[in-house]
């Protein structure tokens, strides 16, 4: 990709190299009141051992940390690649949204290493890249690109980007009232399998508004390199449901399918790529 003259965002919070773990534990004076509340009670003890952690849980994602002001930007050189790829993500989106007579609002970066909380809960590097509508903000440990690489081999920096634009496009779904309208399916839906179903179109369609980025992207500065739009699709059927499983499990599971089969992935990030148009990501 040629990001060298691309400007880096100004909305990346870096919190990596700071610690931040599920709380000290339950020490032995926990666990002492949690054992006395049993006797005078009859509860169970661990069902209030369970329950005492999860307030420990609640209160450390209420006095998640706070950036106390204009963060530094990430001097090294895959955390400035981020923060390039955020940038333009936010140029092509505050485009896209003018153009339909709406106003885009920018999401959050924050990097991380290990784990970290958000106002969906705490998370850690395990879970991969996500983004919190709560927060509107987008988790990523940058580790994540050297597994994607090592275990997967989707390699190349316009698959790293791929990944970026796809939690941005969550974004996207959350400004424009779309992933309200899913979640509120998903809890009609009359089984689990319905319920994963409207998932599927969910990240489809994250797939095809990453899509429709790098077709701007490329339209407005020239971005892309030969090679980059195979590096993003590889990317795409990279981490598909069924190829996901296949390797996880050594067999396939259509109906448990979250995110959609390596064949989807590619055809809906092409679809964007190729019209350019979030009209056309119609995968719900």
């Amino acid at each position: 990709m040629r990001l060298d003259e691309q400007r880096e965002s100004e909305n990346v919070e870096d919190r990596r190299g700071r610690r931040f773990g599920p709380g000290a534990g339950i020490g032995c004076g926990g666990l002492l009141l949690v054992l006395v509340i049993s006797l005078l009670t009859g509860r169970d003890p661990a069902q209030l051992l369970q329950l005492l952690q999860g307030v420990q849980q609640q209160q450390q994602q209420e006095t998640a940390p706070a950036p106390g002001g204009p963060a530094a930007p990430p001097a090294d050189q895959l955390g400035t690649f981020a923060s390039k790829v955020l940038g333009s993500t936010e140029d092509v989106w505050g485009k896209v949204f003018r153009q339909a007579g709406k106003q885009y609002q920018d999401p959050k970066l924050v990097l991380f290493s290990g784990s970290t909380p958000s106002a969906c809960g705490f998370s850690s590097a395990a879970t991969g890249p996500f983004y919190c509508p709560a927060d509107r903000r987008v988790y990523i440990d940058l580790s994540f690109f050297n597994e994607m690489s090592r275990k997967l081999g989707a390699t190349g920096d316009f698959a790293q980007a791929y990944v970026i634009a796809h939690e941005v496009g969550h974004h996207v779904q959350n400004l424009l009232g779309i992933a309200d309208r899913v979640t509120a399916s998903q809890q009609r839906a009359r089984s689990q399998g319905e319920a994963n179903q409207y998932s599927v179109g969910l990240e489809l369609q994250a797939d095809c508004f990453a899509g429709v980025w790098a077709h701007h992207a490329q339209k407005d500065a020239n971005l892309l390199e030969p090679g980059d739009v195979e590096e993003g699709l590889n990317a795409a059927a990279a981490i598909g449901d069924d190829r996901l499983q296949k390797m996880g499990q050594g067999y396939v599971q259509p109906e448990s399918f979250t995110h959609g089969s390596s064949a989807q992935r590619v055809q809906w990030l092409r679809k964007g790529m190729e019209t350019g148009d979030p009209n056309a990501c119609k995968t719900l």
